[in-house]
């Protein structure tokens, strides 16, 4: 089965459908991927072997450019996790009339012009509510048009082995062909649960701890000056509960390297991390006597792993010149792998899905 993974980021699909051949004995090729930012490319072809596979670059101009169109290879499944800050909470919410929002077209032309049998989206779960339903609507009328039955549903990371709080929109496509079809998360945590951890490729974490390294750079402690803002509460117009030592991280942002506080970004003091957990001085510290512990933020390496990559992505990206804020970037707009792994496992195994 031939894959293309558009808006591809650092390749979190592809790291999924890689694990996914591997134990699923099931053939799946990425032939293609698009993603227009460098650094993240750059990421992408250091942990990934793209030899002979389509760099697509930018979609617009790719399915703008008829030449390139027609020697797209040859597909049967598509993935992509389409920019979803114009329908975040966090975003300006302006949806399908802001650039970004218009995405979602370019992969419908692709789809439209190639027709692939199957189809893996992935976005905020505002999507669903965004402009009162109509934004997912109109996704769904699309792939009606296209010839599709679609279904869609919220996941959450920490159903899959993952300690970080990450729920995300899912939606699954196929050939009306192949007849309508059941799709949920409870049916995809249920697999999950089957599966054999020892002969599984994924990484399984209880807790942050199985992630986060006893000894770092001092480069990613908090400085005296800024530990109060980060610890702060807010204030008057902002109240938040700035909390530090989460055993189950927040949602990773792509904003993550401009430090907000703590109650937006994750951050762990030495105390929590080489005690393993047994102390957790946020539980009965005031933030004054919190901010003259050191206390320090994810690494990369961190980031990434709490995305579900796997050790070496990190450093493969830093061999490659990708600078650290790049790669905090990077890690914040990653799709999950082992969501989408989940995802697969389930569409595979329930005989949704054929090589």
């Amino acid at each position: 089965m031939n894959h293309i993974e558009l808006f591809s980021g650092v390749g979190g699909f592809r790291k999924a459908m890689d694990y996914i051949s591997n134990d699923l004995d099931i053939n799946i090729d990425t032939v293609a991927f698009s993603e227009i930012d460098k650094k993240a490319t750059d990421t992408y072809c250091a942990n990934f072997n793209t030899d002979g596979e389509l760099a697509m670059g930018d979609i617009v101009n790719f399915v703008n450019d008829e030449h390139a169109m027609n020697n797209l290879p040859q597909f049967d499944l598509l993935s992509g996790g389409f920019p979803c800050q114009t329908f975040s909470v966090m975003g300006g919410q302006a949806g399908f009339e802001e650039y970004r929002g218009q995405m979602f077209f370019r992969i419908m032309d692709i789809v439209n012009r190639c027709h692939p049998n199957f189809i893996l989206l992935e976005n905020v779960k505002n999507l669903i509510k965004h402009d009162k339903g109509h934004t997912m609507r109109v996704i769904l009328e699309e792939l009606d048009r296209a010839d599709y039955y679609a279904h869609f549903d919220i996941f959450n990371s920490t159903d899959f082995g993952l300690p970080q709080r990450r729920s995300r929109v899912v939606v699954f496509a196929r050939r009306k062909h192949f007849g309508d079809f059941v799709f949920d998360a409870q049916h995809a945590i249920a697999s999950f649960q089957d599966i054999d951890r020892d002969r599984c490729s994924l990484n399984f974490y209880d807790t942050v701890l199985g992630i986060l390294d006893r000894h770092v750079n001092e480069k990613y402690y908090l400085s005296d000056r800024i530990k109060p803002t980060i610890l702060s509460d807010g204030s008057a117009n902002f109240k938040a509960n700035s909390d530090i030592d989460q055993v189950i991280a927040r949602t990773l942002t792509a904003s993550m390297h401009k430090m907000h506080r703590a109650c937006q970004d994750n951050y762990y003091s030495d105390r929590f991390i080489l005690s393993n957990g047994e102390d957790r001085p946020s539980t009965y510290m005031t933030k004054e006597e919190l901010a003259r512990l050191p206390i320090r933020k994810l690494t990369p390496k961190e980031a990434f792993m709490l995305q579900g990559f796997p050790e070496d992505f990190s450093a493969n990206a830093s061999e490659a010149n990708v600078a650290d804020g790049s790669q905090y970037k990077q890690a914040g707009n990653a799709v999950s792998v082992n969501t989408i792994y989940a995802v697969m496992n389930y569409l595979v195994t329930n005989h949704l899905i054929y090589e």
